[in-house]
């Protein structure tokens, strides 16, 4: 592999040693996991394997698998989060990547031998966002059946907030739960899985919720909100993509999986890519429920969309909460530090849950952040002044890496086909 940047692991640009330098934690981390590039205060190769980590508990505070990775645009972010998937496959991981809104990770599944689901307007891809998971060894049948209720009703309530851009009232919940019991009714009864366009029109209809609500529980008009919200999917701007039976099948033995969106766009109002975010990902975490599905990495890029999305914020938590029993080690990709403060103001469901992410990181690495963005890294991160000013003056491929109570100054290497692989700026260079 080629050495840093400039040549040398002694050199005016990599962060001064002595007092000035960060907290540094030596030997490392050990030899075992993914070769990363080099530790360059301690001179030596950085490896990391956050399962590894935890199940040794020779590191105080390392809590759980999960990552975040920051960093201003072009300093060499995507190229390393690129480079933890294509080495953790040979490490035994599979990679899965719930939404790519820009299509970045497509070639990569590719080359891997992995496999991409499109979605998009005019695609033949369908996914059914209401699909059950098999049931895991161990778990009752009982059990299990109130666990999808449970995934299915949190995804109808995700979607119909972000079209309504409010929270649902009581009785809107209540609608919500009736006519997904009676949609589920008819599936079994058809031998069939249920489907958004059921869960609509029963909201349209109304006669069968009433009957089933019964004289003090009818629920009226209070279900025509929901079911136009829910018809946005069934004929509306994106129909045809979560309204069908999935045509595709999750591959567990695929070493990637990767859902691409970019054909949704990138208009203002995203509201679109969001809910295509939250059906897609409703319908990957659903194959990655099992626990016996072995090691796994799950990457949430440009996941500052994701922020300013409570019902997505919801998903995740309950992602990263269940990471070390499934064998998940999930990695948050953003910009800036700061996008965690744009999930709402201080004290708000969304700051909470953000900020909750955040915590359930033992893994944080920080790449290159703009003066601006200080403040911000030093409040939520905790950061030393040393560790600031390391931060403002990184060079490209060069991050700090704080691993629960360790810091380290790392710089990434990459063989010159990966280069290849990861160039993110091919459309400006063509």
């Amino acid at each position: 592999l080629p050495g840093p940047v400039c040549g040398s692991l002694r050199c005016d640009c990599a962060p001064p040693l002595g007092a000035s330098r960060p907290r540094v934690a030596s030997p490392g981390l050990g030899a075992e996991g993914i070769f990363i590039g080099r530790d360059l205060h301690a001179e030596g190769s950085f490896c990391y394997d956050p399962f590894a980590l935890y199940n040794s508990g020779r590191i105080e505070g390392f809590t759980n698998p999960n990552a975040i990775l920051c960093g201003v645009i072009g300093m060499g972010k995507s190229a390393l989060a690129k480079s933890i998937a294509t080495r953790a496959i040979a490490h035994g991981y599979k990679i899965y990547v719930p939404s790519d809104p820009k299509g970045e990770w497509s070639g990569l599944a590719e080359a891997l031998g992995g496999q991409t689901i499109a979605l998009g307007p005019g695609l033949p891809g369908r996914l059914n966002p209401l699909d059950a998971p098999p049931q895991p060894d161990g778990v009752s049948a009982a059990d299990w059946s109130s666990e999808v209720r449970k995934r299915r009703l949190l995804l109808l309530a995700s979607l119909a907030a972000t079209v309504l851009k409010r929270d649902l009232l009581p009785m809107e919940h209540t609608g919500l739960s009736a006519a997904l019991d009676l949609a589920v009714a008819d599936a079994d009864a058809n031998g069939t899985v249920p489907l958004l366009g059921n869960i609509a029109r029963l909201l349209g209809t109304r006669e069968r919720l009433d009957a089933t609500l019964g004289d003090e529980g009818r629920i009226g008009h209070a279900a025509d909100d929901l079911a136009h919200a829910l018809r946005r999917l069934v004929s509306g701007d994106l129909s045809g993509m979560f309204d069908a039976p999935s045509t595709v099948i999750f591959d567990a033995n695929a070493p990637m999986l990767s859902i691409d969106l970019s054909r949704l766009g990138s208009s203002g109002d995203d509201t679109a890519l969001v809910l295509a975010m939250t059906c897609a990902s409703a319908w990957m975490e659903a194959a990655l429920a099992d626990p016996a599905g072995g090691r796994r990495w799950v990457i949430y890029d440009e996941a500052w969309r994701i922020m300013r999305h409570l019902g997505l914020l919801e998903r995740m938590q309950q992602q990263w909460k269940l990471s070390r029993g499934l064998g998940i080690a999930n990695l948050l990709i953003l910009h800036r530090l700061s996008d965690l403060l744009s999930a709402g103001d201080a004290g708000s469901r969304g700051r909470v849950l953000a900020e909750g992410l955040l915590a359930d990181c033992s893994t944080r690495i920080i790449y290159r952040q703009e003066p601006d963005q200080i403040p911000a890294a030093l409040a939520l991160l905790g950061l030393t002044g040393i560790e600031a000013q390391a931060i403002a003056a990184l060079t490209r491929g060069r991050g700090l890496w704080k691993v629960a109570g360790l810091s380290f100054i790392v710089q990434h290497l990459l063989h010159p086909r990966e280069r290849q692989l990861y160039d993110t700026d091919f459309r400006l260079a063509a």
